[in-house]
């Protein structure tokens, strides 16, 4: 996941001064907040005068065609445009060059992007924008999971309020790049935070319930339905490589990987009409409670002698309420 790194969080130092030492440091991407302030574009000319980091430009303004020659005169890598403050559809000319996304607040719905189809990305604003040092609203896990689902193809940007522990979360969800401002710039030195967001030693505030993937979301089978069709069609659609098993009263009983079908095939190899999904079950996986928190989670999986993939999550009453998986994460640490 790219850290994009708001220039303008830092009220101490000079331009330049931020901009040098986020370049010593190899931050990932600038970002700029511009509150329908032509003047961003006189410090963008300044910046490119420093380094060739990418610009990550957020726009702000309820007539975004007054920026659209200056975007051409001035490229960026990054345009993003605040959904809310528009008063008709964006369309933004394709001599605009760079990657271009929409920005949403916490209240507004992600169907919104079904107008913008032709976009690269989404920025989800976490925080009330333009307002520095918030925390983190918890129900945008939520709405980055179902955009995740619903465009898989688009990239997801997260900005306000991302500390070490929600940068590990959302690295873990698929985003592509998070924005950090008052924590980059408010901790000992910048290299010092980019660690932290950068690193799976954290602090935790948040339980494994605010982020992972609902039961009604998971591939998911009953313990009666034992029929080997059954158990392949659903770890087939489920795209995941597994099913949980739970019986009538939704307890988890079991899970089948796709290594457990292996191993039943194996088992059976001479006679597979013994072959069962109750033979193919793991009936002792491991799991993770939903109130535990990101450092519990953690201290799991650093605790088995072998590779975690994902995650049963179940109440205090023993019933499957969703999944943790560790895909996106892994993808994001090659």
């Amino acid at each position: 996941m790219k850290i994009s790194a708001s220039i303008y969080s830092d009220k101490k130092r000079s331009l330049e001064q931020v901009i040098l030492d986020l370049k010593n440091h190899q931050v990932d991407l600038l970002h700029i907040d511009c509150n329908d302030d032509l003047v961003v574009f006189e410090h963008i000319i300044q910046i490119r005068k420093w380094c060739s980091i990418p610009i990550d430009l957020h726009i702000i303004t309820s007539t975004p065609e007054k920026y659209f020659d200056l975007l051409i005169q001035n490229p960026v890598e990054y345009v993003t445009f605040q959904v809310e403050n528009l008063t008709e559809k964006l369309i933004i000319p394709d001599e605009v060059p760079g990657k271009k996304g929409i920005a949403v607040t916490t209240n507004t719905p992600i169907s919104i992007f079904e107008n913008y189809g032709d976009f690269d990305f989404i920025l989800i604003m976490a925080t009330i924008p333009g307002q520095s040092g918030g925390m983190f609203d918890k129900v945008n896990f939520d709405k980055i999971r179902r955009f995740r689902k619903e465009y898989p193809s688009k990239s997801i940007h997260v900005d306000g309020g991302v500390n070490g522990e929600v940068s590990f979360i959302l690295r873990n969800m698929g985003v592509s790049c998070s924005v950090s401002g008052s924590y980059l710039f408010n901790e000992p030195s910048i290299g010092h935070a980019l660690f932290n967001l950068q690193s799976r030693e954290i602090a935790s505030h948040f339980q494994v319930k605010d982020f992972m993937t609902p039961i009604a979301e998971c591939p998911v089978i009953y313990d009666t339905e034992n029929q080997i069709g059954v158990v392949l069609e659903t770890i087939e659609l489920g795209n995941l490589g597994f099913c949980l098993v739970i019986n009538d009263l939704e307890k988890l009983i079991g899970i089948i990987s796709s290594a457990d079908i292996r191993k039943g095939l194996l088992k059976c190899l001479n006679n597979l009409e013994e072959l069962t999904p109750t033979i193919m079950m793991n009936m002792s996986p491991l799991v993770i409670q939903s109130d535990q928190t990101v450092v519990e989670m953690l201290q799991l999986i650093k605790s088995c002698a072998f590779p975690v993939m994902y995650l049963p999550v179940v109440n205090q009453d023993g019933k499957a309420v969703g999944i943790v998986n560790f895909v996106n994460l892994i993808k994001a640490e090659l």
